[in-house]
């Protein structure tokens, strides 16, 4: 299973739309074993195409800090799963994940720091 995380110095970035890159693991049997870097795309995530650019990796799964209904719909669309309300290092995240620790939040994000509502520009 491919996992892709929103990433900026090495944590999940709390928006997704506007990391540095995603950080992309591969878990085989329970463990971690490899990971790549893919650089985020010009513009906002939820008008980028990631969504269909993660979905040609074969990745199957978002673990994200942040981000808005539009965003997730789009990654939902392309049959990838999407669990918010992630912080913190992506390595020890997606480890804790295959251990079984981490569920969605349940909250998206409603406003950007400039005023535009998130899943809606």
């Amino acid at each position: 299973m491919k996992i892709a995380v929103p990433t900026n110095n090495g944590n999940v970035d709390d928006h997704f739309g506007h990391c540095d890159h995603y950080t992309i693991f591969n878990v085989e049997n329970g463990k971690v074993t490899s990971s790549e870097k893919l650089m985020s795309p010009q513009g906002c995530g939820c008008k980028s195409n990631i969504a269909s650019t993660l979905k040609n990796m074969g990745v199957k799964l978002m673990l994200a800090g942040n981000m808005g209904e539009g965003a997730k719909n789009k990654l939902e669309g392309e049959g990838i799963n999407v669990v918010r309300g992630c912080s913190g290092d992506v390595a020890e995240l997606v480890n804790d994940w295959v251990d079984g620790m981490v569920s969605d939040s349940g909250v998206g994000c409603s406003a950007h720091a400039d005023g535009h509502i998130c899943g809606n520009h």
